[in-house]
């Protein structure tokens, strides 16, 4: 031992591990991650009906008032726990609501839970598609295009015109909104999709009012509601105030969903379509159309129940498609890159 002590400390080193070294008989080892496990079945051996059945003696009660009861601490109180102010009053007021994500908002909503795949494909590809093709290029320095004048100014021919408001556009007094170029942050897309019928049979059988609206509702998946006549009409026998139709409006995701339905659903079905008139819209960015009876009865949910709607009572709609859009022109841009083609002359 002491000449072991005399020796350097690495000589040492080198004797101990030395002597830990043990002989070990040549054989084929594997490693411990590759070591041989049990096979497991590509079926489960036991049954989940075999598990045993849980009775409610079985389950334990806790009494709500004895777990509080056994608390170290009192939970805070009502008062002290936050609470999301009633009102907004603007955007400089100390105390702001929260964001309706926020869970503890008042407009809180859970969801979305789906991503109708019509709104999925305008977010990833029509939206690019629509700003690659509505791209103009300016070369810096270009001054700006003067603004079209829509009022009308008065003349001074008279001392009453001095200080008198701007007239309206010359043969209409309906002021019509300015269409701004498209960039990302204006990319026309629906708003709500609304869908109406007229029937006046309505006023002498209220059975087509019964079928219009059921109708409606199946395609639609909302309760419609009823509508009144706002004039008299003599011919059809009708006058102010009688029910003679129904309405329904779509908004979001289900909007997304009925046009996905109707574009892929509805439309091929129809014999020698052409497509929507070019001459419709409303020059604020809605697109209008119509369906006929035996249009109706291509919507899948009224082509497998045909049996249940009669169908010499079953009545045309109008269809309102409602964008984003300040245009008839982008409006049409909308439809067609979402699959609506046009025919004819295009007037914006």
């Amino acid at each position: 031992m002491a000449a072991l002590r005399d020796m350097p400390r690495a000589g040492r080193q080198l004797l101990g591990t030395v002597s830990r070294w043990k002989p070990s008989p040549v054989t084929l080892q594997r490693c411990a991650s590759t070591g041989a496990a049990p096979a497991i079945p590509d079926i489960e051996e036991d049954s989940g009906l075999t598990a045993p059945i849980v009775t409610r003696e079985d389950v334990k009660i806790i009494d709500p008032r004895k777990r509080a009861s056994r608390r170290n601490y009192e939970l805070p109180h009502e008062r002290y726990r936050y609470h999301p102010p009633k009102y907004y009053r603007g955007p400089l007021h100390p105390v702001q609501p929260p964001p309706s994500s926020d869970p503890v908002a008042r407009d809180f909503t859970p969801g979305p839970f789906n991503l109708p795949r019509l709104k999925q494909t305008f977010h990833s590809t029509i939206a690019s598609d629509i700003m690659t093709l509505m791209y103009q290029h300016t070369p810096p320095g270009t001054p700006d295009r003067p603004e079209r004048i829509r009022l009308r100014e008065w003349d001074d021919s008279s001392p009453y015109m001095t200080n008198r408001p701007k007239r309206g556009p010359r043969g209409n007094d309906v002021l019509f909104p300015l269409e701004r170029e498209i960039t990302w942050r204006n990319v026309p897309e629906i708003r709500a999709v609304h869908l109406a019928m007229f029937m006046p049979q309505a006023k002498k059988n209220y059975h087509h009012l019964i079928v219009g609206r059921s109708v409606l509702q199946t395609i639609t998946g909302v309760r419609p509601e009823i509508t009144t006549t706002k004039t008299n009409v003599a011919q059809w026998g009708i006058i102010k105030g009688d029910r003679t139709g129904v309405k329904v409006s779509l908004r979001g995701n289900q909007a997304y969903e009925f046009m996905d339905k109707v574009i892929h659903l509805v439309f091929p079905k129809i014999k020698d379509w052409k497509g929507i008139q070019g001459t419709t819209g409303d020059s604020t960015g809605n697109i209008n159309w119509g369906f006929d009876p035996q249009t109706m009865l291509y919507f899948p949910e009224v082509e497998a129940n045909y049996s249940l709607y009669p169908s010499k009572m079953i009545s045309g709609c109008r269809f309102t498609l409602e964008t984003t859009a300040k245009s008839d022109r982008h409006a049409r841009l909308l439809c067609m890159s979402i699959g609506i083609p046009f025919y004819g002359k295009l007037v914006d």
